[in-house]
């Protein structure tokens, strides 16, 4: 008997809750968005109860912490669908200065000119064009004036400009032929045929040093715990690195051994689509295999990525219609559609392979004739394998045809998009395509009111900081554009009628990426037996002034019950 009531306490004492949260507003971000009093935690950071206050204090026992939320509002953990981790160590050489007009980028190259030597590389990454005030390029001349004796690479990513150094070491002349297996493109000057310094998806190959120095493996690991920390200060719990390497699946593996990781990842690795077939089945088939593709709410490779056309910044996206002559973007010829960097073929090889394995397939598809080919792709490859079941996905899909958006709500294809570019790059995207065309950047009410999923996600690329970070990863911003459509410097919103409301907005952020990174059975809402994914905030995202969303401030972050962050 004695033992018997000792078994039925010990019972007792292991079920009870380890950590309750009580008076606070809990949204839990259910399916029927319910909104709770209290929250209880189990010692292994799952969640065993939510409910009023007096249902969840009445679960306590004398080891259960109680935390008293003084009415503040606790939310699921929020995610990020879309970063480049190694944007940790971008300003490891040197701290590169907002540049906001041409003047800022020259005097960001002067600075640079006087700490190298001659014919050292000078390189300019991710400063983009479409948040410039001038909305252009730097040109070939103002390069040469400034940098004569040093190459200078003014890469925005998929595009760069050059100046004349920089093209004589990389090949670049009025006789250059773009190779047979390339899909880039040299600008030239319609006058005379010299090039004007912008290549479209073409590798500059220029052969210089850069006086930079290179980071230790220890000074990576370093600096990426550093940013995970300041992901955590926003809210973030969950980030998919997008275009991994199985290098950098095995530095997060030594984080989470050492106790580092405090987000939970989700790797794409990326995978070299221009190569012969070979290579591309080799790179895929080592990420089949690889034993980080089995289901694991902490660190999981979930998919891969490739790059189906160029960038939207940068003037080289896929289009329907041709983009007209611009200026901005150095664009002359006006039958210029963009870039397409894989063959209707070749795309159609990899998405089949990859869903075959039930890896989620993924291509940067920007523009809308990029996001049509992929789509019209993974309705073939459905016929075989399910598209559904695989979580095939779309990533940026800024322009979207209404039929795209009807066969990805059909077929179950999620979207990987990226809310903060309409604010950071609206203006210029509206004074080059007009009202009328914009109609389709980012129709995140088609995509909500016909079921697609979409999560939202930054492309964070260069610096730690979340406003200051090329791209911006702060998630409340995210939320505040996709429900405003307010961009910079532009006196009204760009299609208010494709604005989400508030709940939406969050959803974009938890529920939805959850599904979309394939972790939905463990995180992105509060409910009972999920993961204790939680962000304490100062303000309420449902009723405060929307204007005010964008400078929420959380205060605590749990990451499966343990806190990760605390704001002192």
């Amino acid at each position: 008997m004695k033992y018997l009531l000792a078994l039925l306490l010990a019972t007792s004492l292991q079920a009870a809750p380890s950590l309750i949260l009580h008076h606070g507003k809990v949204i839990t971000v259910d399916q029927a968005f319910r909104i709770a009093e209290a929250i209880a935690i189990d010692a292994d950071g799952r969640i065993t109860a939510v409910g009023t206050n007096q249902e969840v204090l009445a679960l306590k026992a004398e080891s259960t912490q109680l935390l008293d939320l003084g009415g503040k509002t606790l939310l699921p953990g929020l995610m990020d669908s879309h970063v480049h981790p190694g944007a940790a160590m971008t300003e490891f050489d040197h701290e590169i200065p907002t540049m906001e007009a041409i003047a800022d980028v020259l005097a960001y190259i002067a600075a640079r000119v006087k700490t190298s030597k001659p014919g050292e590389l000078i390189l300019v990454r991710q400063i983009f064009i479409t948040r410039l005030e001038e909305k252009r390029y730097p040109t070939r001349a103002e390069l040469d004036r400034i940098a004569p004796n040093n190459p200078v690479v003014f890469s925005t990513g998929p595009d760069s400009m050059l100046n004349s150094l920089a093209l004589k070491l990389g090949g670049y002349s009025r006789d250059f032929k773009v190779p047979a297996d390339s899909a880039g493109k040299m600008e030239t000057d319609p006058a005379n045929g010299e090039p004007t310094g912008l290549l479209r998806s073409l590798s500059h190959n220029v052969k210089a040093t850069s006086s930079a120095k290179s980071p230790a493996a220890d000074d990576t690991y370093r600096r990426t715990v550093e940013l995970f920390r300041d992901y955590n200060a926003v809210g973030l719990t969950t980030v998919a690195d997008r275009d991994s390497s199985l290098k950098s699946v095995e530095n997060y593996e030594k984080m989470l051994a050492k106790g580092d990781l405090t987000v939970r990842m989700r790797a794409s690795p990326g995978i070299p689509s221009m190569s012969l077939w070979p290579a591309c089945e080799k790179a895929i088939d080592e990420v089949v295999q690889h034993p980080r593709t089995k289901p694991d709410p902490m660190l999981q490779i979930i998919g891969t990525k490739v790059y189906l056309d160029g960038g939207m910044l940068t003037g080289s996206a896929w289009m329907i219609q041709p983009w007209g002559i611009s200026e901005a973007y150095g664009i002359s010829d006006p039958q210029y559609r963009g870039v397409q960097k894989i063959t209707a073929d070749r795309l159609k090889q990899l998405v089949e392979k990859v869903t075959a394995a039930g890896l989620q397939f993924t291509a940067h598809s920007v523009g809308d004739a990029a996001v049509q080919l992929l789509i019209d792709t993974y309705e073939d490859v459905n016929q075989r394998h399910s598209v559904r079941a695989a979580r095939s996905s779309i990533t940026h899909c800024n322009f979207m045809h209404p039929d795209s958006i009807a066969k990805a709500a059909k077929l179950g294809v999620c979207i990987d998009l990226q809310p903060i570019w309409l604010h950071m790059d609206g203006r210029t995207l509206t004074h080059h395509f007009g009202d009328e065309r914009m109609v389709r950047f980012q129709p995140l009410r088609a995509c909500f009111d016909q079921k697609v999923i979409v999560g939202g996600g930054s492309d964070h690329m260069q610096k730690i900081g979340s406003f200051r970070s090329i791209n911006p990863y702060n998630p409340w911003l995210g939320m505040w554009t996709s429900i405003t459509r307010k961009a910079r410097k532009l006196d009204k919103p760009v299609h208010i009628e494709n604005a989400l409301t508030r709940e939406e907005a969050l959803r974009l952020y938890t529920t939805n990426n959850a599904f979309l990174l394939k972790n939905e059975q463990h995180t992105g809402s509060l409910e009972k037996g999920k993961l204790a994914d939680m962000i304490l905030i100062d303000r309420d995202p449902l009723t405060c002034p929307i204007d005010d969303l964008v400078q929420t401030q959380v205060l605590k972050t749990w990451l499966g019950g343990k806190v990760v962050f605390e704001k002192q």
